[in-house]
C-alpha cells in the first residue's frame, strides 16, 4: 500500500481541509513548512519521506472561479521525480489527454463534477485517468449511475469520503469494502485507494489489510500523528 500525501490549492495557496466545507477552508499552518505557499509545504511533505506520489486538489478549479495551473507547473519544476494527480474539475477527455501530453500530471476525475453518466463514460476512456468516487455525508456525489456501474471504472479508483477529510474519525472501511465488492460483482478489480479520515499508523495498518492500494492523507502528515518512520514505511 502506498501513502499519498494531499494538497488541497486555494486562493494561491495550501488550505487546511476539514469535512468538505470549502468555504471554510483557511491557508494551512504547518510544522512542516514556514508558509502555505506550494513549494514550501510540498518540500515539508518530501522531509518526512520521499513518497512517490502527490495528489492535488485544485478547488478553483473544481469550483470553476480560477484555477492554479502556473503553482502545478512549479510544483512538476521543482519536484520533477513526483507523480502528480490533479483534480481540476476536469470532465472532458480533451483535457485528459491534454494534460498528460504537456507532462502535467494524471488528471483525476471526481464524480462530484460529472454531469452525467455519458460523460463519464467518454472522459474516462482517456488513457490514464483516474476516477473518485466521491461522497459526503449524504451519500454519492455526482451521477448515481457512474458509482453504480463498475464497468465505467477506470484501473484506479479513489473511495473518496468529504465528510471525513480532515476529521480524524477513521477511514470510511465501509465505503472500501463496497466499492471493492461492487468492482469484484462486474468482474473487475481496479486498484482502490481510499481518501478521508485517517487518524494515525493504526488506521494505515487496517487499510493495508482491506487490500487498498493506497491511501490519502493530510491532516495527520502535518500534526505528526503519522511520523517520519511510519510515513517512510509507507511511502
Amino acid at each position: 500500500m502506498q501513502l499519498i500525501p494531499v494538497v488541497d490549492l486555494k486562493g494561491g495557496c495550501v488550505v487546511h481541509a476539514v469535512r468538505g466545507d470549502r468555504d471554510a477552508y483557511r491557508p494551512i499552518h504547518t510544522p512542516i513548512a514556514a508558509t502555505s505557499a506550494a513549494e514550501d509545504v510540498v518540500a515539508g511533505l518530501l522531509a518526512l519521506a520521499p513518497f512517490r506520489t502527490l495528489y492535488i486538489a485544485d478547488l478553483d478549479a473544481i469550483a470553476g472561479t480560477g484555477g492554479h495551473g502556473e503553482v502545478i507547473e512549479g510544483l512538476k519544476a521543482a519536484f520533477p521525480h513526483l507523480d502528480l494527480w490533479i483534480d481540476a474539475g476536469e470532465t472532458h477527455a480533451d483535457q485528459v489527454r491534454t494534460r498528460a501530453a504537456q507532462g502535467r500530471g494524471t488528471s483525476v476525475i471526481g464524480t462530484e463534477t460529472l454531469p452525467d453518466v455519458a460523460a463519464a463514460r467518454e472522459v474516462l476512456a482517456a488513457t490514464g485517468a483516474i476516477l473518485s468516487l466521491d461522497h459526503d455525508a449524504a451519500g454519492p456525489r455526482g451521477p448515481e449511475g457512474v458509482h453504480e456501474d463498475a464497468a465505467l471504472w477506470p484501473e484506479r479508483v479513489i473511495v473518496m469520503t468529504l465528510a471525513r477529510v480532515g476529521s480524524g474519525e477513521g477511514p470510511d472501511l465501509a465505503a472500501l469494502a463496497r466499492t471493492a465488492a461492487r468492482a469484484a460483482a462486474s468482474g473487475r478489480h481496479p486498484l482502490l485507494y481510499a481518501a478521508g479520515g485517517v487518524r494515525g499508523p493504526e488506521d494505515l495498518d487496517r487499510l493495508a489489510a482491506a487490500g487498498a492500494a493506497g491511501v490519502l492523507v493530510a491532516s495527520a502528515l502535518h500534526d505528526g500523528r503519522i511520523g517520519p518512520d511510519t510515513a517512510r514505511r509507507w511511502a
